[in-house]
């Protein structure tokens, strides 16, 4: 039996598009309100009566230094309150001219370039003070003084083959005892696998310290401190949920993902290095990177952990160590020439949550291909392997810390 619909009487509004009509009146009242709000302060000032006559309160962030044959190139980020003016600029504790690019007054969260004509001293370390037009004063110490790496082939060719040397060498150096690890039985593999969360786990907690101590310098605009936690975490989510779309990764799935992990790991690395070696505050010796090759080498045999049981395609190596080694030619690029200390905890961040999601996987994975479960976790292999992935990659950053 067929039922009939009533015919809505002509001049009458459907129940549904009075609906939509009410709902978009309730979001349009809350954000005309706040229109109202606004207004009445900006016109009224009511903040006017607790004026008492102090200066505003200012804030100033140095966030990169170039050092060429011209002079000092400081580039500064304002985060006061109220628009500063920088006034005078001291260095070394004389007066000096400078320009400033744009000029004018700096707002919340703008940056300028500070340009000083100052004859700066190799390997001396020099101490500029910015003082604004209300008497406050912000210091920045230049350690040693070393010219800043200008952007040519010459410069980005010498970085790329450290890159390579200290980020794509070690790992593929590692994945090259593949064919000497497939024979391992289930012990070995239980190992090995725990190895792999052992080294992960020292390179996310490295990652996050780094990251934080980074976010400490950076302008106080970015909340350092959150924008690391939450960064982390939106990582870890995203990629959890990308990782499972097709169920628990294994295999070959698994193995890339360790790899990505570890090449977040080195852009963060890879940015710090450059910008540590571009401001003098470390020399680069043959020590320092054959440290770097020693200390990453059991990044490639953490990635090749998973795929033991199969036989992938030549090129499949050659892929995994670019995408795990690769990035830290890139952060070697952009941290020695346009480094941000809020850039880099941002990576070192992302990067902290990506390994935590691998951590999660590769631990699931274990316990799926041993068969029994969080059980497997208590084995002497698993223990063992655990306790000398994170023992090897602590002692062997000593060798790396700078």
């Amino acid at each position: 039996m067929n039922e009939t619909r009533p015919v809505p009487e002509a001049g009458s509004v459907p129940v549904e598009q009075e609906k939509s009509r009410a709902a978009l009146v309730w979001l349009l009242l809350p954000l005309a309100v706040l229109v109202l709000a606004v207004v009445w302060l900006v016109t009224t000032n009511p903040l006017s009566r607790f004026d008492n006559g102090a200066p505003p309160v200012e804030n100033l962030t140095f966030e990169r230094t170039v050092l060429s044959d011209g002079g000092i190139d400081l580039l500064v980020r304002a985060g006061g309150s109220e628009p500063m003016t920088i006034a005078q600029v001291q260095v070394d504790d004389a007066y000096w001219q400078f320009a400033q690019e744009p000029a004018g007054v700096l707002r919340r969260g703008e940056t300028a370039w500070i340009r000083l004509s100052y004859p700066w001293v190799l390997g001396e370390a020099h101490a500029v003070k910015i003082v604004t037009n209300t008497g406050a004063t912000f210091e920045h110490e230049i350690a040693v003084a070393v010219p800043t790496p200008a952007v040519n082939a010459a410069t980005l060719w010498s970085q790329m083959l450290l890159g390579a040397f200290v980020g794509i060498v070690p790992v593929a150096i590692g994945l090259m005892f593949y064919p000497a690890l497939r024979g391992v039985g289930r012990g070995g593999m239980n190992f090995l696998l725990a190895m792999t969360v052992g080294l992960l786990v020292f390179l996310m907690i490295d990652a996050g310290g780094e990251a934080f101590e980074l976010a400490g310098d950076a302008a106080a605009i970015f909340q350092g401190q959150a924008m690391v936690a939450l960064a982390a975490g939106a990582a870890f989510l995203i990629l959890m949920a990308a990782g499972r779309r097709g169920g628990t990764p294994t295999g070959l799935t698994l193995a890339t993902l360790v790899a990505l992990g570890i090449g977040l790991h080195n852009l963060g690395e890879g940015l710090a290095i450059g910008a540590a070696f571009a401001s003098g505050a470390a020399g680069l010796g043959t020590f320092l990177v054959l440290g770097f090759t020693i200390h990453n080498i059991t990044e490639g045999i953490g990635i090749a952990a998973p795929i033991l049981k199969v036989r992938p395609a030549l090129w499949v190596f050659a892929a995994l160590a670019l995408l795990a080694g690769g990035p830290a030619i890139l952060g070697l690029w952009l941290g020695s020439l346009a480094y941000a200390p809020q850039w880099s905890a941002l990576a070192l961040a992302i990067g902290a949550g990506a390994i935590l999601q691998v951590v999660v996987e590769v631990t699931a994975y274990l316990m799926k291909a041993d068969g029994r479960g969080v059980a497997a976790l208590s084995s002497w292999p698993v223990l063992s392997g655990l306790a000398f992935g994170v023992a090897f990659m602590y002692v062997t950053a000593m060798l790396v810390k700078i």
